[in-house]
């Protein structure tokens, strides 16, 4: 007959895998309020936008919740090693994903006042940050998943192209408005939505060196391009 210890381990694993399951739904949902706010952007439309800014209580809740899962995970079986490291990961993932549908509020409330202007110019630069933002968040959870650290390093790599985008957009938008004052106050607002897609791109980043931290227990959080070596 087994021993309790034996009867823990299944246990402890299917919590384990349940809050990775959480972790990913709470991901797709933080992913999806993004590319909402952009398409509310994007094509104007103020219902979206609205709809975005009062879109974060799933969110939230999963936060809590996925805390309380791996609190009682560390408490309850005091795991080691790669487990240890698993469940301590998941907490900070948690974190930076309920950061992500701050920040997609935040574009949001900008892309409400943008709308109270006549448009700046034709939106291409921002919408392209927003897919490979998006991209690099799927990518990360996915590098949880399947423990990859390969592909983790693919998204740490991705993290220059939404640096370069975001300086290309604010240069574009100073020319703006150096030429007509009454740019200022929308283009300002564009500013702030690259940078916070910038922003959630350094969040699928903080994921990415945390899958490297859970497989190999190597932390490149500040040194992050030798990640792969």
């Amino acid at each position: 007959m087994p021993g309790p210890e034996n009867r823990v381990v299944p246990h402890f694993r299917e919590e384990l895998e349940q809050c990775k399951a959480r972790l990913l739904e709470m991901g797709g949902m933080a992913e999806e309020e993004v590319r909402l706010s952009i398409t509310g952007l994007v094509e104007r439309d103020n219902a979206l936008i609205e709809r975005v800014m009062r879109g974060d209580g799933p969110i939230n809740s999963l936060h809590i919740e996925i805390d309380s899962r791996c609190f009682t995970l560390l408490a309850l079986h005091q795991p080691m090693a790669a487990d240890l490291r698993a469940i301590v990961a998941a907490v900070k993932i948690n974190t930076d994903l309920e950061r992500v549908g701050d920040l997609a509020v935040n574009i949001a409330e900008a892309a409400r006042r943008y709308l109270m202007h006549p448009p700046v110019k034709r939106l291409i630069d921002i919408p392209r940050m927003a897919t490979i933002a998006q991209s690099m968040l799927r990518d990360a959870l996915d590098a949880f998943v399947r423990r990859d650290t390969d592909l983790a390093q693919r998204v740490l790599d991705e993290d220059d192209k939404l640096d370069a985008l975001k300086t290309q957009i604010f240069r574009e938008l100073l020319t703006y408005m150096l030429q007509d004052p009454t740019t200022i106050e929308p283009a300002l607002d564009l500013i702030l939505v690259s940078r916070h897609l910038e922003r959630i791109g350094d969040h699928a980043t903080n994921v990415a060196e945390d899958v490297i931290f859970i497989v190999s227990a190597r932390d490149v959080r500040h040194h992050a391009a030798d990640a792969g070596r």
